[in-house]
């Protein structure tokens, strides 16, 4: 994924042939320490860990949870100490991974079976691999003073105090989101200058969001879609509104460090993910998989009705440093 992105689905890769299917040798049970490094959370973290080393129980598996944008920078000081602690990376977006693929630090592996995962969620180079579809619109506090349906609803000055939403320095979700906005022409900078002055609060991660929106400190937030879809469904007084003009989206990809210490269970736990096994594991866990033939969680609507708004991952990463100095400055940080 590595140019452009289609209207319905985030990818930062040009369309290509689908990699070839295949399954990683197994002529012996797997066994050894995998590390994995993911920005999952960790109920969702353990509860995949859990079910890979159902199938594959001789493997041990250690694994760090943080965000994306705190991961990297832990993994490049190993990089730059000589020594890299994670074997596999499960993280929030692609454009993380083509910045490693550039840097030479991920594993190519052409053959990995992606099952029904569709192409454009893939690196057709074979260096990393979308796991799940989750996207970025408004959390709503029912009992917020107005009914919105539009990202511009949130810089209306009814609204004045009550918008927050997650730091692009914490969040991968939340500075493709900035991306997004900034190439729409129905957004862009003028957009987020107007959120700004309508008192925009930027704080930690999605899930510091979720607590603030379900709590009434604030009445609305921009957010990854299973956390208040998920917390709604457990009886929070939130809804999730999927906005007019669209909603930006992450497809939770997964790569393998070239410097791995245990390739066949890296390899092993890619294909797990991938797999039909995988991604209904990821549909149970709230999320829409990625795979279009599993059905989605209750409560998303069909993915087909989705509209993401276009992101060229290649102006994104070439105007990366400017656009995150630019909104730290207009949101104070």
């Amino acid at each position: 994924m590595s140019t452009c992105l289609p209207r319905r689905f985030l990818a930062a890769a040009l369309l290509a042939t689908a990699l070839p299917l295949a399954t990683p040798a197994a002529s012996q049970p797997l066994s050894g320490r995998l590390v994995l490094y993911t920005s999952q959370l960790e109920p969702d973290a353990q509860g995949t860990v859990d079910a890979f080393r159902a199938r594959h129980p001789g493997v041990e598996v250690e694994w760090v949870r943080g965000g994306t944008n705190a991961l990297i920078p832990r993994l490049r000081a190993e990089f730059a100490a000589g020594n890299p602690r994670a074997d596999v990376l499960l993280i929030a977006d692609s454009l993380t991974m083509e910045t490693l693929k550039a840097e030479n630090r991920l594993l190519r592996w052409a053959e990995a079976p992606r099952g029904g995962v569709p192409a454009d969620h893939v690196d057709p180079e074979g260096f990393y691999w979308g796991t799940k579809l989750i996207t970025t619109g408004i959390v709503r506090n029912r009992r917020a003073p107005i009914e919105i349906s539009s990202w511009n609803d949130l810089a209306d000055p009814r609204a004045r105090g009550l918008v927050t939403m997650p730091s692009p320095s914490v969040s991968g979700a939340a500075l493709i989101h900035v991306y997004a906005i900034v190439q729409n022409p129905a957004l862009g900078w003028d957009y987020l200058e107007r959120l700004a002055r309508n008192g925009l609060s930027v704080r930690g991660g999605n899930g510091a969001v979720m607590q603030s929106v379900a709590g009434g400190e604030r009445a609305f937030g921009m957010i990854v879609d299973f956390l208040p879809i998920r917390e709604a469904a457990k009886g929070a007084p939130v809804e999730f509104i999927f906005p007019k003009e669209g909603v930006s989206a992450i497809t939770e990809p997964v790569a393998i460090l070239a410097g791995t210490r245990n390739e066949a269970a890296a390899k092993a736990f890619v294909a797990f993910l991938l797999s039909r096994e995988g991604q209904e594991l990821a549909a149970r866990q709230g999320f829409l998989p990625a795979d279009p033939a599993v059905a989605p969680p209750a409560g998303f609507p069909d993915p087909r009705s989705i509209t993401v708004m276009p992101l060229d991952p290649r102006r994104a990463l070439a105007e990366a440093d400017a656009v995150q100095r630019r909104f730290a400055s207009l949101i104070g940080q």
